[in-house]
């Protein structure tokens, strides 16, 4: 769908004309025959582009039937386009550098440059750039220019499944100059499949021309195989990162089990939160039953909801241990190097201590003492 331009709007105007303008068939000078008016978004703001089209001015000529437009439309705007190259290389920076968002960008073209594009156009000019970008890391003259100075190269191989039931994405990539190779997403991950990847790795490098010195992986068994067939004499490693997370699956199935110890030893929290609201239900129903009665009664009466307000504090220290206990339960993160059941052992200690504070500050006192000691020894905690 074309861009709808304000009435209003103010362009930079650009002319193109040919930087040949010879005939290609008879070799004569060219004349401008037509021109073609383009608009569209630049980053020092919109632009309004004249190209001059040209035929040769012979009727004899095959070149006659022919326009030819200039050779530097092109590297300005790709036809039908409604931004430059500029813009199309800021939103593919910020989308895939920056990892910002589709609004996000929308709202920074706004704010900054005052290009107004919708959603699904931006999501459309970022599909654009990957498809640039795929076939980019698949050029291979590019890719001899980056390994020019090297001599070696290490490779790794991994799968990534987004979803559980879906396919599993495998990448290949090379370590030394931090480039995926290329990525392809099979249904099955049999041996067969797997070594065939590997086999066009080893194509890349002879393309390329460098020595495979080194491959990590997790050690799949269809990984180990695969290498070992197409890379014989090449040492194949274990991924440190896989490394540390089979090595820690032992201690964290002993602390899954320490965390469903603990939550069978800490329970009661909904009945103690259910108490202190019926007590607070209570004293309000007392106070509005107060309102019926004689005025000598309801100064007797508020003095004791006086008395029982004052103890209301404890009754939010309560609820707020209650909340903070259900937090430490139901927190899960950590990793192997920081375990989430031994996190949690160390901040119920913690609560308990606190806990223990508040009682051993409720021995003596008076209530209204009591009670600003709980809400001290709380916020100690």
């Amino acid at each position: 769908m074309p861009h709808r331009w304000p009435a209003n709007t103010d362009y930079i105007v650009w002319e193109l004309d040919l930087l040949d303008r010879d005939c290609a068939s008879c070799g004569r000078m060219m004349h401008i025959c037509d021109h073609r008016y383009r608009r569209f978004f630049t980053l020092e703001g919109p632009v309004k582009l004249i190209c001059k089209l040209n035929h040769c001015p012979d009727p004899d000529c095959p070149g006659h039937a022919k326009t030819k437009s200039p050779e530097l439309e092109a590297s300005i705007a790709l036809p039908a386009w409604a931004i430059g190259w500029d813009v199309f290389c800021w939103i593919g920076h910020r989308r895939f550098s920056r990892h910002w968002s589709i609004p996000q960008i929308a709202h920074e073209l706004v704010d900054s440059y005052d290009i107004r594009l919708s959603e699904p156009c931006i999501g459309l000019y970022i599909q654009r750039y990957q498809t640039m970008l795929a076939a980019r890391q698949q050029d291979f003259e590019a890719m001899r220019k980056q390994y020019e100075g090297v001599d070696e190269i290490i490779l790794t191989i991994d799968g990534l499944q987004p979803e559980k039931g879906h396919e599993t994405l495998y990448a290949v990539r090379e370590l030394t100059q931090k480039r995926v190779w290329f990525a392809e997403p099979l249904v099955s991950a049999t041996e067969e499949e797997v070594q065939r990847l590997i086999a066009q790795a080893k194509q890349w490098a002879e393309i390329l021309g460098k020595r495979v010195v080194l491959w990590m992986s997790d050690k799949q068994d269809a990984f180990v195989k695969g290498i070992a067939a197409e890379f014989p004499r090449v040492p194949h490693h274990y991924c440190d990162n896989h490394f540390l997370r089979d090595v820690a699956k032992p201690v964290l199935e002993a602390d899954s089990h320490a965390k469903v110890q603990m939550r069978k030893k800490v329970r009661g929290l909904r009945g103690i939160e259910q108490s202190v609201l019926k007590e607070r239900r209570r004293l309000a129903e007392a106070e509005s039953q107060t309102l019926a009665q004689s005025s000598i009664v309801i100064e007797a009466v508020h003095r004791d909801n006086v008395a029982l307000a004052e103890e209301e504090p404890a009754g939010d220290v309560v609820l707020a241990y209650c909340a903070a206990v259900r937090g430490i339960l139901n927190n899960d993160q950590g990793g192997p190097l920081h375990p989430p059941g031994l996190r949690m052992a160390q901040a119920l200690t913690e609560v308990r201590q606190s806990i223990q504070r508040n009682v051993d500050a409720q021995k003596g006192g008076s209530q209204k003492d009591n009670s600003a000691a709980w809400a001290t020894a709380s916020t100690g905690a």
